[in-house]
């Protein structure tokens, strides 16, 4: 197992504009490097966890943040169906401040809100009818995001990991037709995860997975050999 993961990783990626062809055979996707090119929508994120993160022996719970790449109109570089991202590990204070976004969004979306919306428009209507058109040749160019990333599938929780609750943002584990229904898209979206290693200091979160960990299994053939050294002491 440990081998088909390293030689896999080891494959030229694959461009993210050419995925839609692979998109219903995964099995001939996973943990293989992708280079995508897109659009993030922020507002469609998705925290899995509670995630602990040891940092020089202190250890912080957080997330790991899924947010749907998306594709740029008449870019052909660009993916041409979106694509989730585990972007890494953020700090809980991350998801804390999305639920507040969330919250504030609802509230602003309801019924009285929308009616002095209304009013505020018919008000202002006769200014922004006068509003000059935009050129089109005035619009800045969409500067497209490189991600790169290793194909994965959904995880498969043990016992005492909850039930993921998509109605509440409860997701505890990665689901990944789960997932990309909440987010609005179809159940075989690709999901990857990032591996880049070029971190800016000055905006460290999120902090992408090290590709090492994606060869790992969670007991390592060193880890069977310990377990059966320390027993075999202690009945000495």
């Amino acid at each position: 197992m440990l081998d088909y993961r390293q030689k896999r990783l080891g494959l030229e990626p694959i461009s993210g504009s050419n995925l839609d062809p692979l998109r219903d055979n995964l099995d001939a996707l996973e943990f293989r490097k992708v280079v995508c090119k897109g659009l993030f929508d922020e507002k469609k994120s998705i925290y899995v966890g509670p995630r602990s993160r040891s940092i020089s022996g202190i250890t912080e719970n957080g997330y790991y943040i899924i947010t749907p790449l998306m594709s740029i109109p008449n870019n052909p570089e660009s993916v041409q169906s979106p694509v989730l991202v585990n972007r890494g590990w953020v700090p809980r204070s991350w998801r804390d401040k999305s639920v507040e976004v969330s919250q504030d969004d609802e509230r602003q979306s309801s019924p009285a809100s929308s009616s002095a919306e209304d009013n505020e428009r018919s008000s202002w209507w006769r200014f922004w009818s006068k509003k000059p058109k935009v050129n089109e040749e005035q619009v800045p160019p969409i500067t497209p995001l490189e991600v790169v990333g290793v194909v994965r599938g959904s995880e498969k929780p043990s016992i005492f990991v909850p039930a993921n609750d998509p109605s509440s943002r409860q997701w505890f584990y990665v689901d990944v037709p789960a997932i990309a229904g909440a987010c609005g898209l179809p159940e075989n979206t690709i999901y990857m995860e990032d591996i880049n290693e070029d971190v800016n200091p000055s905006s460290p979160y999120p902090v992408p997975k090290d590709i090492n960990t994606l060869i790992r299994s969670s007991v390592m053939p060193q880890d069977h050999l310990n377990y059966t050294l320390t027993w075999y002491v202690c009945f000495m």
